[in-house]
């Protein structure tokens, strides 16, 4: 799937309007917006990045948290991981990673700051 298009109401975050617009990606990026006349009644808007989350918390894996959060908005992570390295060090960090690549949900962990192990 090299290039395809999507129609509907775009949310232009930046000029704060609502228009019928539509999306032509290619290779995954956004190649132009075209506003159109008519588009479905279906909203097109820039996903959430929550930019500090302990997933570990939410009692879940990543994959599974990337499963909720997905459905409501959000594509991207910055997490930290230190009550996991609190908890099982180094090897449970790793877990945390390796797991998290098998989402569609991008994952980015920082090191864990207060979490002590060899």
């Amino acid at each position: 799937m090299d290039a395809f298009s999507i129609s509907g109401q775009y949310i232009d975050l930046f000029s704060r309007k609502i228009f019928p617009a539509r999306i032509n990606i290619v290779q995954g990026v956004i190649a132009s917006i075209e506003p159109l006349e008519y588009a479905p009644d279906q909203y097109i808007l820039p996903g959430f990045v929550d930019a500090h989350v302990h997933i570990e918390s939410s009692m879940l894996v990543p994959s599974e948290f990337a499963r909720l959060a997905l459905i409501h908005g959000t594509v991207a992570t910055i997490s930290d991981p230190h009550e996991i390295a609190n908890v099982c060090g180094k090897e449970g960090v790793e877990y945390m990673i390796d797991n998290s690549k098998q989402t569609a949900l991008k994952i980015f962990f920082g090191a864990p700051s207060c979490a002590i192990y060899d």
